[in-house]
């Protein structure tokens, strides 16, 4: 089976390294999407567009409306379409945010039915960050 990674990216060069305590010192090395034979696997999309740009401020449903904007974008890059997510874990730091997020989530994603989990954490990756999506999706063999 075939691997592609796509858009690989340094979590160093990536987050800002003057936050303090929430700086990220470890280099790690990710992808963004990586395409495993028809499987696709999708990192957390963000309110970060994917030039690096924050997107929302304060407001859950601009954040959420980038993320969504970013996994058509990265889904299209690996070959696939919204069409070909299975499943959606939506990631949100208050529980208050639920319904403008899946409002967002909902207009991306209709007609799709893939399965969904939504948890509320503590906190994400930078502190201004409200919502994390990710997804898993499957290319049909079938076109």
């Amino acid at each position: 089976m075939e691997i592609t990674r796509y858009r690989k990216f340094e979590t160093n060069k990536f987050y800002p390294s003057d936050m303090g305590e929430d700086s990220h010192h470890i280099a790690n090395e990710f992808s963004m999407v990586i395409r495993a034979g028809n499987h696709i696997y999708m990192r957390g999309q963000t309110a970060f567009d994917l030039e690096g740009n924050f997107h929302g401020e304060n407001d859950v449903t601009a954040q959420t409306e980038n993320a969504c904007r970013c996994i058509k974008q990265l889904l299209e890059e690996a070959g696939g379409k919204i069409e070909d997510v299975c499943k959606i874990t939506t990631y949100l730091t208050d529980r208050s945010y639920r319904q403008e997020a899946y409002a967002v989530i909902a207009k991306h994603f209709k007609g799709v039915y893939p399965v969904s989990t939504g948890l509320v954490v503590r906190g994400l990756a930078l502190p201004e960050m409200l919502v994390e999506i990710d997804v898993e999706a499957v290319i049909s063999d079938k076109e």
